[in-house]
């Protein structure tokens, strides 16, 4: 007789073998493979179940807040850190310990500190929090890396391993994080995990993911952007939640000044509903409206920022102003073929592959950016294999949305000639000493304007930017 495991559910497996019924009664009156099937699971049913290890699942009083974007960390830990915190415990209720240490013995100091707090009963037999906050040596620094972190880190890990009472609540807050090291598993497997990272902007299709954090952040302060709005504000803000919400404050304040009330996002005034003057009637409160002037006003011009209205001057054809923000951006000491190859051969670029595909399947001019990703989204795989992708494969179609709204003003040829000029742009810009803004200059005629233009507008000097 096999005795049952002292780790199996011993009440749960006496309740279930007397309702077995012996395979012989149970196959009597079925046929052959039927039968045989339910001898077999009968049979299985009998024996006692062998003992599972079961995996450790993250504990209701371990938390972790970790991320390479600062701003959001510190402000989640903070609010995690009150809502843990037991009401009307005072100082009593928080035991909070500096993670910031200058060195590798002050951060093993941190961390055996941090384990003695979880040690320690909280005060009147009550629950407290503890608070290792803004830990910055669990990244791949030298201090990090160091043996006598390294050991302190190892008994910590063991610590939370095993489990803490119940009686204490811990969190910890950190940005440099290296998730190779053990330390990390081991919250990953203990802990409750939340991670904020910064945005990439340098990798293809951030601007849809900054776009939502613009927007979850505008509805909390009941601001709502106009499409072109958002655009820029994220292009200025490049996804970074500090200036987000530092940028989202300042419009705030603006609206919350004097504001009068306005018709939806996207509505001009002139068609808005007009409000009631009738004596004693009370204006109803409206979403405040963020127009692209207001962040243009508000919002600092930044290198991202005027590529960007680079790129929608070009869009729209506005040919004084693309060569002003040209040499705008010459001026501020960047360089020829930065602007080319970072504005204008992505812009050229885009507006072909669209025009492209709205001549070749029928799409109509997009009113947003989305609508033309769901239309892309339609077409078979064959007709969208030679668009740009991201790094996970998929199209960068919001960058092809923006363009659409804008390439009907462009003939097929013309862009394709563009696109000619840029390449032969290049190769002046790396193998001669022409002037940049007069190269530059050729181009965006090229695109935007006639030869007239060309000729009207040749620097008289001959010194070359950069």
């Amino acid at each position: 007789m096999v005795l049952p495991s002292p780790h199996s559910d011993q009440t749960e497996e006496k309740s279930a073998i007397p309702r077995t019924r012996s395979p012989a009664r149970e196959t009597r009156a079925l046929p052959g493979t039927r039968a045989h099937t339910l001898s077999m699971v009968a049979v299985r049913a009998m024996k006692p179940a062998m003992p599972k290890t079961k995996a450790k699942t993250p504990s209701a009083n371990i938390h972790a807040v970790v991320g390479s974007d600062e701003a959001e960390v510190k402000r989640v830990a903070a609010e995690l850190a009150g809502k843990l915190t037991p009401p009307g415990a005072g100082e009593f209720g928080l035991d909070l310990i500096d993670g910031a240490a200058d060195n590798a013995e002050q951060a093993a100091t941190r961390i055996r500190s941090t384990i003695e707090a979880l040690q320690t009963l909280p005060f009147f037999g009550s629950t407290k929090v503890v608070w290792l906050k803004n830990a910055n040596f669990l990244g791949d620094d030298q201090k990090a890396r160091s043996s006598a972190v390294q050991s302190a880190l190892e008994e910590f890990s063991k610590m939370l391993d095993r489990g803490i009472g119940s009686e204490v609540t811990f969190l910890i807050s950190a940005t440099e994080l290296d998730k190779r090291r053990s330390f990390y598993k081991t919250l990953l497997k203990r802990a409750d995990v939340q991670v904020f990272d910064r945005l990439d902007s340098g990798r293809a299709g951030w601007e849809e993911e900054a776009g939502e954090i613009v927007r979850r952040h505008a509805k909390k302060r009941k601001l709502q952007f106009d499409d072109d709005a958002l655009d820029l504000f994220v292009l200025l803000t490049g996804g970074d939640t500090r200036q987000i919400e530092n940028e989202l404050e300042k419009i705030d304040t603006y609206c919350s000044t004097g504001f009068q009330p306005v018709g939806q996002a996207g509505v001009p005034p002139a068609k808005s509903k007009a409000v009631d003057k009738t004596p004693g009637h009370t204006p109803r409160t409206a979403t405040p409206r963020v127009t692209v002037d207001l962040v243009r006003e508000l919002v600092p011009l930044s290198r991202a920022g005027i590529i960007f209205e680079l790129s929608n001057a070009l869009a729209v054809r506005d040919l004084e102003l693309a060569l002003t923000l040209v040499r705008r951006l010459l001026d501020q000491g960047e360089s020829a073929i930065g602007i080319l190859l970072a504005a204008i051969v992505p812009t050229i670029r885009n507006l072909l592959l669209a025009k492209d595909l709205m001549e070749r399947h029928r799409i109509q001019r997009p009113h947003s950016p989305f609508q033309f990703i769901s239309a892309i989204n339609r077409l078979p795989p064959k007709a969208t294999e030679h668009l740009p992708r991201k790094k996970d494969g998929s199209i960068n179609a919001y960058a092809l949305g923006i363009a659409a709204q804008d390439a009907d003003q462009f003939e097929t040829d013309q862009l394709i000639d563009a696109m000619r000029a840029c390449l032969e742009a290049n190769l002046q810009l790396v193998t001669t000493q022409l002037d940049h803004e007069l190269i530059l200059t050729e181009v965006v005629v090229k695109l935007l304007g006639n030869k007239d233009d060309l000729c009207s507008r040749r620097p008289l000097g001959g010194a070359a930017h950069g």
